[in-house]
């Protein structure tokens, strides 16, 4: 299958991409490394050949170096990953990002990588010293219809003004806009989405609201929620990226049939409605500490 494109620098890549995190998140134990290289066949297989991963990822940098090896089908795969989130915070400082980066090369399995950008804001170092030691900078933010703070803040804008594509990573709501809950206690007993303030108890029945206008409009469509709120997403600009992350095929076939949905003008500004109506934009999406360093200026050089 192959999947239309947008461009990211010079390179053209799928319109949709694939966040590998969830591959060897807590729960991913449970499948074998064999199961795990098999669902990595899938997701090519459906022309998916923009992969995200991050030094931070537990093994997943070590996986794809292993799917890599086995297909031979490093050219045909546009890889990027991440470095800066450390157990002590951010660290984005040139030396660091060079270490790990040659990490990341060891790891993976390979003599370059596609797309390399900061994991999170090192507010210590100034963000011209990291640039400089980077060949490209491209931001990766995370943006869906529960997170449009970076068209609040001016940062969308700013990425637009300076020509910087936008990787919009968790595009779901971390599978809340799914639909695939209908109520607080349908989140499993240990999942960290309990801890996050915007998915609270209390906004759940305005999620659910934002949630009903997306299966609405899916309606018309034949479509899911979460390929409408790609679909809204996809529609926001040819700068825009989703790299929705899964482990089951399903899902991954219908987050890559996303890209064939054309939704009217009526129907995104039903969608922003939705959002507005819905007012969920006080509320922090992880949990409470965790961020600080999402969006910060940095010391000046």
């Amino acid at each position: 299958m192959s999947l239309s494109m947008r461009k990211i620098g010079k390179d053209s890549i799928p319109k949709i991409g694939f966040g590998a995190m969830r591959m060897s998140t807590p729960g991913s134990e449970a499948f074998s490394d064999e199961e795990r290289l098999d669902f990595l066949d899938a997701v090519f297989a459906e022309g998916c050949t923009f992969w995200d991963t991050a030094d931070r990822y537990g093994d997943n940098e070590v996986l794809i170096g292993k799917w890599l090896k086995r297909s031979g089908r490093r050219d045909q795969i546009f890889l990027a990953t991440k470095f800066g989130a450390t157990k002590g915070g951010p660290n984005n400082s040139p030396e660091y990002m060079r270490a790990q980066f040659e990490n990341s090369l060891k790891l993976l399995g390979t003599d370059r990588i596609d797309l390399y950008y900061a994991h999170r804001v090192d507010k210590n170092t100034p963000i011209e010293k990291t640039i400089r030691s980077m060949a490209e900078l491209v931001e990766e933010v995370e943006y869906s219809p529960f997170a449009l703070e970076i068209e609040e803040i001016g940062f969308l804008q700013a990425c637009r003004e300076l020509g910087v594509t936008i990787v919009a990573y968790s595009p779901l709501g971390r599978g809340i806009l799914t639909g695939a809950y209908r109520k607080h206690v349908d989140l499993p007993e240990n999942d960290m989405r309990r801890l996050i303030p915007k998915f609270s108890q209390e906004n759940f029945p305005k999620i659910l609201d934002l949630v009903e206008c997306l299966t609405n409009i899916g309606k018309k469509h034949d479509a899911t929620p979460g390929q409408v709120t790609l679909a809204w997403l996809l529609a926001q600009g040819q700068d825009i990226i989703p790299i929705p992350g899964t482990k089951n095929v399903q899902y991954l076939k219908e987050n890559v049939a996303a890209v064939k949905i054309r939704l009217s003008v009526d129907e995104l500004a039903e969608v922003r409605r939705a959002i507005a109506q819905a007012d969920l934009g006080g509320f922090d999406r992880y949990p409470p500490g965790s961020t600080q360093d999402l969006f910060a200026d940095t010391a000046k050089e």
